[in-house]
């Protein structure tokens, strides 16, 4: 009898496929090659860096130079001297530390009730469903096409008005001020935070409907905690432009000590004989310190997606 025969693999590779006539040969890259292409991304990284880095570094050494002017502080770190800074503290006409405080309260209030104002928005046009949804979100982004430079006379006006009813609210307070930023601040907002809200999955919504529920639970509980990245977004950059917003500011508060940053240390350098710009790059540097720390605060919630897994 014959015993069948059997077919066993072979371990070896088989050659490689001869090339056709005129067929030119692959070219293999080279060490030499990708080492070239890593020297040029990091001198492009470096110029980059360069470019970022020495505006930053030229305003804190024009800080720490004792004379007025920014030509003298051409050379970085040639003076070294905190008169700049004590300076600040000293003028019983420009009182920086009130300022300072005007900003932080400003920017803290404005921020959190831009971030609920608008996640309350953005969670209705989201997850409800109601006549004249469509046109609201396509009016807010119309609405934002107009800047708040153009109703700087209408806000005066109203709140010009609004003083001789609610004083608490009128020209030159800090609650009227707030309330414009608000107003201003709702519409990129809110359908940032719509849009990220449309990412997490309404099974959730729906799992804590059949528990009993209701939408205010739904909202606080769930919603928020999931969207905290957004949420953290919304409020380091309202935090930053009413932070450094000078025009509206210095229309609404004339008294100075109820001003903010932006508007007073423009007292600084708007006189063309007293400018004393070293002053003004001192207040500039304290003034990016809560800025800073706000966005180092809130790193590990910009970076990081808190939706990730929600839904097992």
């Amino acid at each position: 009898m014959s015993t069948p025969t059997r077919l066993v693999a072979s371990s070896t590779v088989p050659p490689p496929r001869p090339l056709a006539a005129g067929q030119p040969t692959p070219r293999r890259r080279t060490p030499r090659r990708n080492g070239r292409g890593a020297i040029v991304k990091n001198l492009v990284a470096l110029a980059v860096a360069v470019v970022a880095v020495f505006p930053i570094l030229y305003v804190i050494s024009a800080s720490l130079h004792p004379h007025g002017t920014l030509v003298g502080s051409n050379s970085l770190f040639s003076q070294v001297d905190l008169a700049n800074y004590i300076r600040l503290f000293n003028s019983p006409t420009q009182p920086y530390g009130a300022w300072f405080v005007n900003s932080l309260y400003i920017g803290i209030v404005s921020s959190a009730g831009t971030v609920l104002l608008g996640a309350l928005a953005a969670y209705a046009f989201s997850r409800m469903r109601f006549t004249g949804r469509r046109v609201g979100l396509v009016s807010i982004l119309l609405v934002q096409m107009f800047p708040q430079l153009l109703g700087v006379v209408a806000i005066f006006l109203m709140l010009m008005t609004l003083g001789d009813v609610f004083p608490a609210i009128g020209l030159d307070t800090h609650a009227g001020l707030i309330l414009i930023y608000l107003g201003g601040a709702m519409g990129v907002n809110t359908y940032l935070i719509y849009g990220f809200f449309n990412t997490v999955p309404a099974s959730i919504d729906e799992a804590a409907k059949l528990d009993g529920a209701s939408h205010a639970r739904i909202f606080f509980t769930i919603i928020l905690p999931l969207s905290a990245p957004i949420l953290a977004v919304v409020a380091l950059l309202s935090f930053i432009g009413t932070s450094s917003e000078f025009v509206i500011a210095s229309v609404v508060l004339t008294d100075p000590p109820k001003q903010t940053l932006a508007v007073g240390l423009f007292q600084f350098v708007s006189q063309e004989t007293s400018a004393n710009w070293s002053v003004f790059a001192a207040g500039a540097v304290l003034a990016a310190v809560p800025v800073v720390a706000l966005f180092f605060a809130l790193q590990k919630y910009i970076v990081g997606g808190l939706t990730a897994g929600a839904v097992k």
